[in-house]
């Protein structure tokens, strides 16, 4: 089994950067597939970014494109999405998520972290 754990969420101004933490523990990890998702209140699940622990390909959403990055650290074990000039309608819950073998969806992926609130003010 793999485990989630996240960190790194908190309050920020719009313009301001946020860097996520999301290390990965249990079972080998190099056939991972990995991305962020988030949820704003009263909305689904949206996808936000994906990375192959592998070979690390990425893939954005449309509304982060040019102001996230995705990326991993082999030794660490840990994925990381560093958030630039966030605006406030980048305010959710932000999850990491795993799927062996594949890149994760917001309806298949195979563990979930805990979440963890970021919320921009403007």
């Amino acid at each position: 089994q793999v485990q989630l754990v996240e960190s790194g969420g908190g309050l920020v101004q719009a313009g301001g950067s946020l860097r996520l933490s999301c290390v990965v523990s249990g079972r080998p990890f190099w056939r991972l597939g990995m991305g962020w998702f988030r949820q704003a209140p009263g909305k689904e699940r949206d996808f936000v970014a994906s990375i192959n622990w592998s070979d690390a390909r990425t893939n954005y959403a449309d509304s982060v494109k040019g102001r996230f990055t995705i990326s991993r650290d082999n030794a660490k074990r840990t994925m990381y999405l560093l958030m630039n000039s966030l605006k406030p309608e980048d305010t959710a819950v932000y999850y990491c998520a795993a799927a062996m073998d594949r890149i994760p969806t917001h309806s298949d992926s195979d563990y979930w972290g805990q979440g963890t609130q970021v919320t921009v003010s403007s």
